[in-house]
């Protein structure tokens, strides 16, 4: 298979600290408690639009929703400020953020494409492209030939899954192809959607239809392990449960907890369904938070005994049930968008799985939920984002934006202040004072 890229051969660096500053004890000045927090006004306006907060992966920092460095304005604007507006191609995976450059994952014609952008200006860095044919079923053409899971950045490699099942890594300076596995023989029905993950030196990757969970080693794409299997357009999730580090994954009849090292079952929970299964795990003070289709949504409760590992349900919600939306939870409370009533937020007690609020029908088809702090960022999508408070008390929308002039499938990625959208073939950054 052949690949070409173009742009300079500069590095990809993730300014994570302050720079290096002198401080000379001649320069002593009595702060008054309103320069102090002058100050440290300034100092939040700089960090939440300086690009210090990567977002490196499908769902953020921390693979939960979360987003790093928003800093709430005093008052919230008319409307936000369109930095720059890039054509990217085709495709819904969220695009990345790290330091100053965006990495984005797209299609062209017949080739699917990686492109790194400076994040300040929205200029091309570097784009590397390979052949990558799709025939798209009738059934799936409304949503377009992809690509849908996101890149993945680990220690300067960017890991891409193609809708085809072709597995990538790139060199993130340059865009150079480092390894790279072809599709499987069968190509994948609905094509692929899982985002891929990372523990240790593995990558684990769904590559669609029937085959199981692959663990790939990062360095050079050998095969570490691979289950059987039929596993969904969920994405695997990586946590620590009783000690021992495991891939949490949804196939097509059970929710699953492998050993991350070796792949071994570790637990299985009996989840089958006819319908749709694309929501990513949440990890909850041990619990394991899954919802699907007409599945209402569960906390499972795996532990590890001597006879080995169990798991139950610890909570079972059915007012709710998600679709495509990935809930979130902040503090004790999960927030999601139900695929009933036609779109209705709506907000549960993370540890008893009681109701807490139900909001209005007919919200959205699908909405992409970010948090920052006690904040929620709801892209619909029809291209209208929505700030909610997150709170018990019920639906707070505080403000509402239009970003796109297309469809918005992809999850937006939220770098400190900074917005950066993805709608059906172009790229913006959007940004957000946090000072008046």
């Amino acid at each position: 298979m052949s690949v070409s890229w173009t742009g300079p051969s500069s590095r990809a660096r993730s300014s994570n600290c302050w720079p290096n500053e002198r401080w000379d004890p001649r320069m002593r000045v009595r702060l008054s408690a309103s320069a102090f927090a002058l100050l440290i006004s300034v100092a939040a306006t700089a960090a939440a639009q300086s690009g210090r907060f990567d977002y490196p992966q499908w769902r953020g920092p921390h693979r939960d929703g979360g987003a790093s460095g928003f800093v709430e304005p005093s008052a919230w604007p008319a409307a936000l400020t369109r930095q720059w507006t890039a054509a990217v191609g085709q495709g819904y995976a969220t695009p990345l953020v790290i330091g100053d450059r965006v990495f984005v994952f797209t299609r062209r014609n017949d080739d699917e494409m990686l492109t790194a952008l400076d994040a300040e200006t929205g200029s091309v860095l570097w784009q590397s492209t390979y052949a990558a044919p799709y025939d798209m079923f009738e059934a799936t053409a409304v949503h377009g030939p992809g690509p849908r899971a996101t890149p993945l950045f680990v220690d300067g490699k960017l890991f891409t899954l193609g809708i085809s099942g072709i597995v990538s890594a790139f060199d993130a300076d340059n865009g150079r192809l480092l390894w790279q596995m072809p599709r499987p023989a069968e190509q994948p029905f609905y094509g692929t959607a899982s985002s891929p993950a990372a523990d240790g030196n593995l990558i684990f990757v769904h590559t669609g239809n029937y085959d199981g969970l692959t663990a790939f080693d990062r360095d050079n794409g050998a095969v570490a392990w691979r289950t059987a299997g039929t596993f969904t357009y969920s994405s695997p999730l990586i946590v620590e449960l009783d000690g021992v580090r495991q891939v949490v994954s949804v196939s097509q009849d059970h929710v699953v907890g492998l050993s991350a090292h070796d792949g071994v079952v570790l637990w299985a929970y009996p989840f089958a369904s006819p319908y749709m299964r694309a929501i990513t795990p949440i990890e909850h003070a041990g619990r394991i938070i899954v919802s699907a289709q007409n599945m209402g949504v569960r906390a499972l409760r795996p532990r590890r005994e001597r006879s080995g590992w169990t798991v139950e349900t610890a909570w079972r919600n059915d007012d709710v049930s998600t679709a495509m939306t990935n809930p979130v939870v902040v503090a004790d409370t999960l927030f999601g968008l139900s695929e009933r009533r036609r779109g209705q937020f709506f907000a549960l007690d993370a540890d008893t799985g009681m109701t807490v609020w139900l909001g209005p029908p007919r919200q959205a088809e699908n909405t992409a939920i970010v948090k920052a702090e006690q904040l929620l960022f709801l892209l619909n999508d029809d291209a209208e984002l929505i700030v909610a408070r997150a709170s018990r008390a019920g639906f707070e929308p505080i403000a509402r934006y239009t970003v796109a002039d297309s469809p918005t499938w992809a999850q937006p990625a939220i770098s400190g202040n900074r917005f950066f959208v993805k709608d059906v073939d172009t790229l913006t950054l959007w940004t957000m004072s946090p000072a008046p």
